[in-house]
């Protein structure tokens, strides 16, 4: 029975391509897995490889053929048995479906019996069927397969169940219309975690000088005196025990605010973050929750050298059971940190010392909330997305007011405000949108954020990438701590310009 090779389509979105060039000709034998054509598209190039043997009888579609659509019958393989006459009737019903001859009326099921498909640009199912799916919408496409929250791999999971799997339930940002007021970034972390000390009593602060000192940066000026030292606690300089204090209360229901002078510092307490406050709901079979929040400055400072210059958000990004957070605007910093005070599981709070001063517009209520796990667009633009975390989110807007003014170039800017669990849908939705894609971090770029959201991209938005994503990081370097050295190691506005029109074909 002669078997029809299709048009196979290269991508989900595919619905045309051309027909590079045939491997074969008509009369040359085919076994399985031999390249029978190559497709092009304005993307990729892909050989189809024959998934029966037999022989390949009528060629419908020449080589350098362009705007051939996905499943039209561009060949006719030929079995064992078959006959001129079955071939020329295959033929008809093939073309009559490329739209020219149209096959005879009177031609009976057994003179054109139903072709089966033959070759694909993927691998066979096993079940002989082998024609390329009709173009869907990538949601539909996504990878499937992740371990539910029993454990067990269930098939069907979307794009954004794989980036929030084991965290609450999903909640939609809140729309503020209300009455706004300028405050500092210090004062709107110390407004949040207030406001939650007044509201819950079981909410407390301790850590390095947060007292008498109020702060080593001044965040907590004026707490001491409202809530006393019961609840405003000055530790010794041991990050490992004050950690495992706090990690201790919170097991047994309280809501510990644990600050770190730095996040360099509190590489003491990894141990104690990572193994006991991190995995202990996953290792107690979901009996034990740890509502905890640690907070401090993260990153590169200024002129502080290379033990206290690291950025910390791919580091606990990497472990399951950690929420982890890193802010830029002043609004999220006081609507995230209140939302991390009232999760039942610990949350990482990555803050940025830089910013501590910087004024922004920020709700005038005690009720302001941002969901963890959902990113912003903080900029709308067609022609590339620029996607940051913290401070890298300022250079970011910087950069694109910078693009539109010297180049026409509308930059999209996604500040993701939370690294896990990662709000994919949010950027994938800006990918398809402009094509073009900058992630930035300020972490090194070997195993970073910027090399995780490059990923999620090729993965899930491949197909609507029209040049390959570009980072920008800091070097990788330890942080110089002379100050010409340090400028150069650290990642700048211009360095997230001159990415951005690179993948804009600009530079």
């Amino acid at each position: 029975m002669p078997i029809e090779v299709l048009m196979p389509a290269l991508s989900p979105t595919m619905t045309e391509g051309t027909l590079a060039r045939w491997h074969k000709q008509e009369g040359d034998t085919v076994n399985n897995g031999d390249v029978l054509a190559e497709i092009e598209t304005d993307k990729a190039t892909m050989e189809v490889e024959a998934v029966d043997e037999g022989t390949l009888g009528r060629i419908l579609v020449e080589g350098g053929t362009e705007s051939v659509p996905v499943n039209a019958p561009i060949a006719i393989l030929l079995g064992e048995g078959d006959s001129e006459a079955d071939l020329d009737a295959a033929e008809r019903a093939a073309r009559a479906k490329l739209g020219g001859e149209s096959a005879p009326a009177e031609a009976s099921a057994e003179e054109a019996p139903a072709p089966e498909p033959a070759a694909s640009s993927g691998p066979s199912t096993g079940d002989g069927a082998t024609s390329a799916p009709p173009p869907a919408t990538a949601r539909e496409h996504v990878p499937k397969g992740i371990y539910d929250a029993d454990g067990n791999l269930r098939l069907g999971a979307t794009v954004d169940e794989q980036y929030r799997t084991s965290f609450a339930d999903y909640v939609e940002e809140q729309a503020w219309t209300g009455p706004t007021k300028n405050q500092t970034v210090r004062e709107a972390l110390r407004d949040a975690m207030a406001e939650e000390m007044r509201s819950d009593d079981r909410v407390y602060l301790m850590g390095e000088e947060v007292a008498d000192y109020e702060g080593a940066y001044k965040v907590t000026v004026g707490m001491l005196d409202e809530f006393g030292r019961r609840r405003v606690v000055d530790t010794p300089i041991t990050e490992h025990g004050f950690a495992g204090v706090g990690i201790g209360a919170a097991f047994y229901g309280l809501r510990p605010i644990v600050e770190f002078m730095t996040w360099n510092f509190a590489m003491q307490a990894m141990d104690q973050i990572i193994n006991s406050a991190g995995k202990k709901l996953y290792m107690s079979g979901g009996q034990i929750n740890c509502p905890i929040v640690f907070r401090g400055p993260n990153g590169p400072a200024s002129r502080v050298a290379a033990q206290h210059s690291q950025e910390y958000a791919n580091w606990y990004g990497n472990v399951p059971g950690l929420k982890v957070v890193s802010p830029y605007h002043g609004a999220d910093y006081k609507g995230l940190l209140k939302a991390a005070i009232r999760d039942p599981n610990p949350v990482v709070f990555l803050e940025n010392e830089l910013v501590y001063g910087e004024t922004f517009e920020i709700p005038d209520t005690d009720d302001w909330t941002v969901p963890i796990g959902k990113a912003k667009v903080r900029r709308e633009g067609s022609d590339v997305t620029i996607v940051a975390h913290s401070v890298m989110v300022g250079r970011a807007l910087q950069a694109a007011e910078q693009l539109a003014s010297e180049e026409g170039i509308q930059a999209e800017v996604v500040d993701m405000r939370t690294i896990r669990p990662f709000d994919a849908d949010t950027l994938l939705a800006s990918v398809k949108k402009t094509n073009r894609v900058v992630a930035c971090e300020e972490g090194w770029p070997f195993a970073g954020t910027a090399a995780e959201m490059s990923a999620i991209c090729m993965e899930h938005a491949f197909d609507y990438l029209d040049a390959p994503v570009l980072r920008v990081c800091s070097k990788d370097v330890p942080q110089p701590y002379a100050a010409n050295l340090e400028k150069l190691a650290v990642p700048s506005v211009a360095d997230v310009a001159t990415a951005a029109k690179r993948v804009c074909y600009r530079a």
